[in-house]
């Protein structure tokens, strides 16, 4: 039985990894500008220019789609990661970056890089970490004083309804063009990707992801409870600090570049647990994965839906993610 269940995650991690390439290749192909898939391959391993519009081809290619859709991959490992994190560090299915504070208090922490200083990546990066981190020590210090998961709850919306209001305030005081920035930044985008904010961004995002995934051990150990895993050696005060840290060091730099893309930490983690399982050995290499593959098909859909205009990334997320929270709730499924 072990075996069989060996096999067929390593099956599931095999598919996910081709379908997160096919996606891919067929994505950048896809677009206002049309490439030929057959075209778009040569034109990624030859220089050679064979078609009048080969030129245009390769430049939309190399210099806007590969890196938007290198971007959604990591973006989406990312968020998937942190979402399988959080949810076996509280145990609870319904955590997440966006429900328990740490996707607000990063946007609260970028829109005031914005409005309040000259912004730039160097300086709304910082500040949407700072901001991550203080909604996460927020949600999990006073969340933890209510048992079960109201308290994570209550206290998600608390943070989340304190940094929508400090946000709007913010959004008040902005001039035209800032107030336009934030408008789009609110509703999540991938179009800022360029092989510079990658060369930062996913060398950072994947390292901090590989090292959660190698936490599966404990992970599973928390699934047995806090007394359990600490009768089983884990010191779990460090735990909880490394993970928290490692889960903003993830989140805030990827809100601060796209903005808001809410639920895919919730979703992608529970559809990789229902299908494998909740063995963290094969959840969070999934997870990574499949978040990986969900935002690569959000975005494809979020540029060809509206052609030649483009759909906000975000609102696409939401209305795939709102209603499976709806029906998780529904269910009344448990952890």
């Amino acid at each position: 039985m072990r075996n069989r269940a060996a096999l067929r995650g390593d099956a599931a991690l095999l598919a996910l990894a081709v379908a997160v390439v096919v996606v891919g290749l067929l994505a950048a192909a896809s677009g206002a500008v049309h490439i030929p898939a057959a075209d778009a391959l040569r034109l990624l391993w030859s220089d050679t220019l064979l078609k009048p519009d080969d030129e245009l081809w390769r430049n939309v290619l190399l210099n806007i789609r590969l890196p938007r859709v290198v971007f959604a991959a990591v973006a989406g490992a990312g968020l998937a990661v942190c979402g399988a994190a959080l949810q076996a560090l509280f145990r609870n299915p319904l955590a997440e970056p966006g429900l328990v504070g740490i996707s607000a208090g990063g946007a609260l922490g970028a829109v005031a890089a914005i409005v309040l200083t000259s912004g730039g990546y160097a300086v709304i990066a910082p500040a949407a970490f700072a901001g991550s981190l203080a909604a996460t020590a927020c949600a999990y210090v006073i969340g933890r004083r209510a048992p079960g998961v109201a308290g994570l709850l209550l206290a998600g919306v608390a943070i989340n309804t304190v940094a929508g209001s400090l946000i709007g305030l913010l959004t008040y005081l902005a001039s035209d063009n800032q107030l336009r920035d934030l408008t789009f930044w609110n509703m999540g985008s991938l179009a800022g990707a360029n092989w510079r904010l990658l060369a930062f961004l996913a060398p950072w995002t994947l390292l901090c992801s590989a090292w959660l995934v190698s936490q599966w051990r404990v992970m599973n150990a928390l699934l047995l409870g806090e007394r359990e895993a600490g009768h089983l050696g884990y010191a779990l005060t460090s735990v909880r600090r490394r993970l928290i840290m490692a889960t903003a060091l993830i989140v805030g730099p990827l809100v601060a570049a796209t903005g808001g893309i809410g639920f895919v930490g919730l979703v992608v983690p529970h559809l990789v647990r229902m299908t494998l399982g909740a063995d963290h050995r094969r959840l969070m290499p999934a997870s990574v994965l499949a978040g990986a593959l969900a935002l690569l098909l959000a975005d494809w859909l979020a540029r060809v839906a509206v052609i030649p205009a483009e759909l906000p990334i975000g609102l696409v997320t939401s209305l795939v993610g709102g209603p499976f929270f709806l029906w998780l709730l529904a269910r009344g499924r448990r952890f």
